[in-house]
């Protein structure tokens, strides 16, 4: 992620605090926290504009911690599972001790780690509505309301979720909005439940990385295999391959572990333990390739993930720059390679568009698209392309 060259003592960050983050190995903030930090220190709300791994967790982390008294609880909802553990790893390396509130794992430990008086509950909210709903949980102590990945929330249908939490938490709080983009329904978020906001932006929608190398391969669908083992065989490092369902990922994982590719799975059937246990192992080395649907395409933070393989074409133009925004973090490069097949011309199109960059066409291309079918970059775009999205 790019860095600025302010450093974080210059940000009136107090001094327990800084000794935690530089024991992290930080040094300069990145673009939105260089923004979003003093404001959430001086107390003020914020709204925060950033792609995913951009640093936002400390953004919103740092002056939460440094702003709750004794007694005061900070609450940060987000959308997945695997997002809400990777907050709750950054937080506790700060020093916040966090409960941790999902789905598909059982009620009990977490109504014991909430009788442990935690400093900060994440949660996603599904899982806090049932804490609510059961009475496991009151939210009457909570000082600074958090909504990470907004606009992936209201994507996930967690409007009504939402609304019910925020009138439970006290409305004088201090409340952190960010996301991805900014489209109106989260405007509508933002003056619904936030008071005179600070706005910063690190990047406006459709920014990709500097340092990652694109690439467009052009595949009849029954030649997919082939090009991806032809690419594995070519790339060295860590892959992460991108399914449009849970049943491509499934079906995908288990022909390349017949190739002998040490490979894991991440998607909605996988339990968490199981969803656990594939991310560990991608971090440490143990699986090489991890196939995945869009629920790793926010908030998997594993560096120097070398390729990101587009096996499907994404349902979106926003989901292509989070999925590609995998690779070249931390200031390494890295590499993006999407599939499509020659009748998938305007979803490619609607993707340049939206980073304004015409993707180069790979080597391995078997096909082009139609020429008189393609659309001119600039052309009005679509929310949505192809298929209708897939549960996932």
């Amino acid at each position: 992620m790019p860095k600025t060259t302010t450093d974080f003592s210059s940000l009136g960050i107090p001094a327990d605090l800084l000794q935690k983050i530089a024991k992290l190995g930080y040094t300069h903030p990145t673009p939105i926290q260089e923004q979003a930090i003093p404001a959430g220190l001086d107390g003020e709300d914020v709204v925060g504009i950033a792609q995913t791994g951009t640093g936002k967790t400390l953004a919103f982390g740092v002056p939460m911690l440094a702003n709750l008294r004794p007694g005061e609880v900070g609450l940060v909802l987000v959308p997945t599972r695997e997002l809400a553990v990777q907050v709750e790893e950054s937080l506790a390396k700060l020093g916040a001790k966090v409960a941790t509130l999902i789905g598909g794992v059982p009620m009990g430990p977490q109504v014991t780690r909430l009788k442990s008086k935690p400093s900060v509950i994440v949660a996603t909210p599904g899982r806090l509505i049932d804490h609510l709903q059961r009475r496991t949980l009151h939210l009457g102590r909570v000082a600074i309301f958090v909504l990470d990945e907004a606009d992936r929330m209201l994507d996930l249908g967690f409007a009504p979720a939402i609304r019910q939490i925020a009138e439970s938490v006290p409305t004088e709080r201090q409340t952190m909005l960010f996301s991805a983009t900014m489209p109106q329904a989260i405007e509508g978020l933002a003056n619904s439940y936030l008071n005179d906001p600070i706005r910063v932006e690190a990047a406006p929608p459709g920014t990709v990385a500097d340092r990652v190398e694109q690439e467009l391969v052009v595949v009849d669908p029954a030649a997919k295999p082939e090009a991806l083992r032809e690419i594995l065989r070519a790339h060295r490092g860590t892959v992460l391959v991108f399914t449009r369902t849970r049943h491509g990922a499934r079906k995908l994982a288990r022909s390349l572990r017949l190739q002998g590719h040490s490979t894991a799975e991440l998607h909605s059937d996988r339990t968490v333990s199981q969803r656990k246990a594939a991310l560990n192992g991608f971090k440490s080395g143990e699986f090489r390739v991890l196939v995945a649907t869009d629920i790793a395409a926010r908030g998997l933070d594993v560096k120097e993930i070398a390729l990101v393989v587009n096996y499907d074409l994404p349902g979106s133009a926003e989901d292509y720059v989070h999925r590609i925004g995998r690779t070249g973090r931390a200031g390494a490069s890295g590499r993006a390679i999407t599939f499509a097949s020659p009748d998938q011309h305007r979803g490619v199109k609607e993707i340049e568009t939206h980073i304004q960059l015409k993707l180069p066409i790979g080597r391995q291309s078997q096909s082009a698209f139609p020429a008189k079918a393609l659309m001119p970059v600039g052309a009005p775009k679509r929310r949505r392309f192809g298929r209708k999205p897939f549960a996932r």
